[in-house]
């Protein structure tokens, strides 16, 4: 075996980190060290500096290393920088499990300045110290005083007010509309031709039905979801329990908290009527529907928790599109006509001061399907009825001085299926005057009952003037508010 071979005199330490500042921090704790022991803690404490940052061999030059361990370096390479900071070397000692230096901020520097040498001790080289900051409490004093901000409190907002999202900035943002450039590009597809056009507009509806469900989803609960599909289905006809139905509009009619759903109950009531009138000829079960919509209808109306006035141009068309058809179930052709009329009543009272204009707007269109020509005998029906509805004045101007009676006899004259038509006219003029107990008819051979006769036919019309006839008070009550109506 060959002898091992003598070690020679270890060499000095040449590391970036002293050995007399591991000697001059063991003395101050009162430890006397070796040199050889000094070098080791020395080579340690410059390991885990270079575990921390890295200075290059030039002077005053900082460089990214290749080396995982450099976590200062890390932070400030990710951090779009050039010069290292106090914050980059904190975040390295936690990333690395080591407690941080307290004290030490990237936007408060410390200022260093170098001491005096010491002409006894000429050995010692430089000494730099950290300059105290001397604080003026006069200048301190004299400065504006900063307020402090609020604490955390709590306030109320809307979430929403009548199913419409307030645009602030405590709610969610609404959900964007598609670009314009990309309507205009499916608008341009859709209106051509070809398989290329037809798969565009399809999946424009797609699209526009995947927002409409979100829509929903979004604006109603689960619990409502399931209140309206289980609503809906127990109303329509299928279901033919009738104390479901019963409750149904019992709920509709007392429930509050059902404002969200309002506008979807108004739409499927829309298109249940629509669904209901779109044939020429209605049957027994499209008679049924109409009622429960007509019902519904009524049951919102007097819910005195929903705000309906918003959605009063969905509600009209429906109830008038009911009242003015020509061709409903004979059957259910009264009950219905009646039963819209006393919903468009209800409107008109409730909302006529609201709107001002909504009583003249309606009495216009009643009177349009009443005195046109080419009417059916249905939609003349169902607007006599609908002026009942309004009120006295309107079937003053409707019946009487519009001449809507005479041209309903003129229809009726010869005709054998008048009889509803006929009573809804009779149904009227008692409520335009209340007929006299006193049952009277007029006598044609008195100059006087002629006159009167005279003037019923002249007003009404050879058919009516005669039924009016029968009862000699009625009748002069009849003409004594027309011509009193006339002198004013």
């Amino acid at each position: 075996m060959s002898k091992p071979k003598p070690r020679g005199p270890q060499t000095q330490h040449t590391g970036v980190y002293k050995i007399e500042a591991i000697k001059d921090a063991a003395e101050s704790l009162n430890i006397n060290i070796t040199d050889v022991v000094a070098s080791a803690l020395a080579s340690d404490v410059e390991y885990r500096i270079h575990q921390v940052i890295e200075v290059s061999a030039e002077p005053n030059a900082l460089f990214f290393l290749p080396n995982d361990d450099q976590e200062a370096a890390r932070f400030m390479r990710h951090g779009r920088r050039t010069t290292m900071t106090t914050s980059d070397i904190e975040q390295a000692f936690r990333v690395l499990n080591i407690e941080p230096l307290y004290g030490h901020t990237a936007f408060n520097p410390p200022t260093f300045r170098k001491a005096l040498p010491f002409p006894q001790v000429a050995a010692a080289g430089p000494v730099y110290f950290v300059e105290d900051e001397e604080i003026d409490f006069d200048r301190v004093l004299r400065e504006e005083k900063i307020t402090l901000p609020k604490g955390v409190s709590w306030t109320a907002h809307w979430l929403a007010v009548e199913g419409v999202q307030p645009l602030i900035p405590e709610n969610p943002p609404a959900i964007p509309r598609e670009p314009e450039a990309d309507a205009t590009k499916t608008e341009t597809l859709a209106n051509g031709n070809g398989p290329l056009a037809q798969n565009a507009a399809a999946k424009r509806q797609q699209q526009q039905q995947q927002q409409q469900q979100q829509l929903v989803k979004q604006v109603l609960s689960r619990e409502l979801q399931l209140y309206y599909s289980r609503l809906t289905e127990s109303l329509l006809p299928p279901s033919n329990d009738y104390v479901k139905r019963t409750a149904a509009i019992a709920s509709l009619r007392n429930d509050a908290g059902l404002q969200a759903l309002l506008p979807y109950l108004i739409r499927w009531v829309g298109e249940g009527v629509v669904g209901s009138l779109k044939d020429g000829m209605q049957s027994e079960s499209d008679g049924k529907i109409l009622e429960v919509m007509m019902d519904v209808v009524s049951a919102l109306l007097d819910n005195h928790t929903l705000f309906v006035e918003p959605y009063l141009h969905q509600i009209l068309p429906p109830v008038l599109s009911t009242l003015l058809h020509s061709s409903l179930p004979p059957s259910h052709a009264t009950h219905l006509r009646t039963t819209a009329s006393q919903t468009l009543s209800r409107v008109l009272t409730q909302h006529s001061t609201t709107y001002p204009s909504l009583s003249p707007r309606i009495m216009k269109t009643l009177l349009l399907a009443l005195i046109s020509p080419g009417k059916s005998k249905g939609t003349r029906e169902g607007a006599i009825r609908g002026l009942v509805g309004v009120g006295k004045e309107a079937v003053r101007k409707g019946l009487v001085e519009g001449g809507g009676a005479k041209v309903v006899e003129s229809e009726c004259r010869n005709s054998d299926d008048a009889g509803p038509l006929i009573d809804s006219v009779m149904d009227a003029l008692r409520v335009l005057q209340p007929t006299s107990d006193m049952v009277i008819s007029l006598d044609p051979n008195n100059q006087l009952d002629a006159e009167v006769l005279a003037q019923l036919r002249e007003l009404l019309g050879d058919t009516f003037a005669m039924r009016v006839a029968e009862n000699a008070a009625w009748a002069r009550k009849l003409l004594g508010m027309s011509r009193s109506d006339e002198e004013l």
